[in-house]
């Protein structure tokens, strides 16, 4: 039995769940995939979605200690560098999130290297650190990008997009460094923890008549997840997620999420009139 207590806030917007886990309340907290809002027709951000985990914080009078992200996100922005200037904290993410931003940066920075000083820390896979007395083991799942990684607390992971909910099934893998080999072995991975694991994810697409739902047990996604239930072999898998990814568009807040996400959160700088800027290039993807 896990003695971390976990709360989930989902934003319908973008479809995604972020995690609050503490040790005990007046305790220490970890904050996984927070979401920053962003109108991608009028160009505003706000922080509605940080603002409900700064909340809770503060209603159980928690010290923050990490903002982990389990990729860089293509679908929404992160509110990562807000929490951190708000409550504190580091920000951790994948080692291998060098990768991401050697591939992305050039479209956004052509002329300067972007520099991995915004992330506080780069985890290898195994590699262990502590929320007050909960202890984290950090597993690395790639696939979806080669930095995903997943945070193992007691009996619950924080696991991002290898998995989504059992009747949606698994992350698509055609981005850069993508690999739908190596997420049916993250998976595998992720599905011989015990029967009882909880996988809590990073988003929920649900299909008409469902609630949203962060959370599923590895029984329940070794019995039924659509793509990798146990039923399915990896020549299956790989076939089924190469054919399905290549019906899918690009997301539609790619391009704004990545050059913020490859950053830490942090928004590009303001021009001389104090204004910020996110840049759209043209005919690259």
């Amino acid at each position: 039995m896990s003695s971390a207590t976990i709360q989930s806030f989902y934003d319908p917007t973008t479809g995604s769940y972020s995690h609050l886990c503490y040790d005990r309340p007046g305790g220490h907290a970890a904050i996984v995939d927070p979401v920053l809002d962003y109108n991608a027709a009028s160009g505003r951000t706000a922080t509605h979605n940080a603002d409900r985990l700064l909340a809770a914080l503060a209603e159980q009078r928690l010290t923050l200690d990490w903002i982990l992200e389990t990729h860089a996100h293509a679908d929404h922005l992160s509110a990562a560098a807000y929490l951190k200037r708000c409550a504190g904290g580091r920000i951790g993410i994948g080692a291998r999130i060098t990768e991401v931003q050697r591939h992305f940066g050039p479209l956004f920075t052509p002329d300067e290297p972007v520099d991995v000083q915004p992330f506080d820390a780069l985890f290898d896979d195994g590699e262990q650190f502590r929320i007050g007395t909960l202890n984290v083991e950090v597993m690395a799942l790639p696939g979806h990008t080669p930095a995903d990684v997943g945070y193992r607390v007691d009996d619950a992971v924080f696991i991002g997009d290898t998995l989504f909910m059992p009747d949606v099934g698994s992350a698509r893998c055609d981005f850069p460094g993508g690999d739908a080999v190596a997420l049916y072995r993250s998976a595998r991975r992720l599905l011989a923890l015990p029967d009882a694991t909880r996988l809590y994810l990073c988003h929920d697409y649900p299909p008409p008549g469902r609630a949203a739902c962060g959370m599923a047990t590895v029984a329940e996604q070794r019995s039924a997840n659509l793509h990798l239930r146990d039923a399915i072999g990896e020549a299956d898998f790989i076939a089924l997620r190469r054919a399905r990814d290549a019906t899918l568009g690009a997301p539609a807040l790619l391009l704004p999420a990545l050059q913020v996400n490859i950053r830490a959160g942090e928004l590009p700088p303001a021009a001389t009139n104090g204004v910020r800027y996110l840049k759209i290039p043209l005919d690259l993807l």
